[in-house]
């Protein structure tokens, strides 16, 4: 199924399901690095986490059920607490990367850029990248000296059309921050380090947490991520704990995106209770 038009504020604001007078807003924004979970952060957190275990629109293989078919892939989940124009006050969710196989479900914000929109030129690009490979597959079969030279040549044009596709999908990620700056991917790293975005970069939850709140005018208060599903073997994530943002995909793009925002000091230390499910 086609993704539809771009929610807009009234489709991905949840309202908290029980009253929150009693819970006091927090001063300043979380220091998305290192913190603590707001109480409200906690709260959204657990609503969320009872519905990605009750709906049934989409079947993702988080690890946690047997019989489940596909590869296990863990998601890092994001919640966003936010107060809009009529002074209400929700929160916003969003996973990192693709969910399910897609970028848009019900309850969550969009991606920044949907790059698998048909059509697209990153659609385009990779036809022409496995048309390459296929080619040189080809050419491999054979030994001799003309066919190493044009395998040699295909290959420069391989990387290069690869790295010019990787260039202008980064151009098409344009980060706000509360001012209404826009910057691009490419043009964030560029000033803020020493190398360019790595795969993935833009597609983190909080970041388009923030994007989708800065588009429909609503204040952002505080943020928590958590990991849900079992944890790759390359890190140590672990089911429904809590964790900061990462540093290298997200750190430039938030130094942007948070510029402005009165932030909560830097934590010593967190409290362990509160990372644990």
């Amino acid at each position: 199924m086609l993704p539809g038009p771009i929610p807009r504020e009234k489709e991905c604001f949840i309202s908290f399901q029980e009253p929150i007078d009693s819970y006091a807003l927090p001063e300043k924004f979380t220091y998305p690095f290192k913190y603590t979970p707001h109480p409200l952060c906690l709260l959204a957190a657990e609503e969320l986490q009872r519905h990605l275990k009750a709906q049934t629109e989409w079947e993702h293989n988080f690890g946690l059920e047997e019989g489940k078919t596909g590869a296990v892939i863990g998601k890092m989940f994001g919640v966003l607490l936010v107060r809009n124009a009529q002074k209400e006050v929700g929160y916003l969710a969003a996973f990192s990367g693709k969910l399910a196989g897609g970028y848009h479900h019900a309850n969550f914000v969009p991606p920044v850029y949907d790059s698998l929109l048909p059509g697209s030129f990153l659609n385009t690009g990779l036809q022409e990248l496995t048309r390459m490979n296929l080619e040189i597959s080809a050419l491999q079969q054979n030994t001799t000296a003309q066919d190493q030279d044009k395998i040699a040549l295909l290959k420069d044009l391989r990387r290069q059309h690869s790295v010019t596709l990787q260039e202008k999908l980064f151009d098409q990620y344009l980060f706000l921050n509360q001012a209404g700056q826009e910057k691009s991917l490419r043009t964030i790293f560029r000033e803020n380090t020493s190398h360019g975005p790595g795969a993935g970069a833009g597609d983190c939850a909080l970041p388009k947490l923030l994007q989708f709140a800065f588009q429909n005018i609503l204040e952002p208060l505080a943020m928590a991520e958590f990991w849900w599903g079992l944890s790759p073997k390359s890190a140590s994530w672990k089911h429904g704990h809590f964790y900061p943002s990462c540093r290298e995909k997200c750190a430039p793009v938030l130094a942007h995106m948070l510029a402005g925002l009165e932030m909560d000091d830097k934590p010593d230390m967190i409290d362990e209770a509160l990372l644990v499910a």
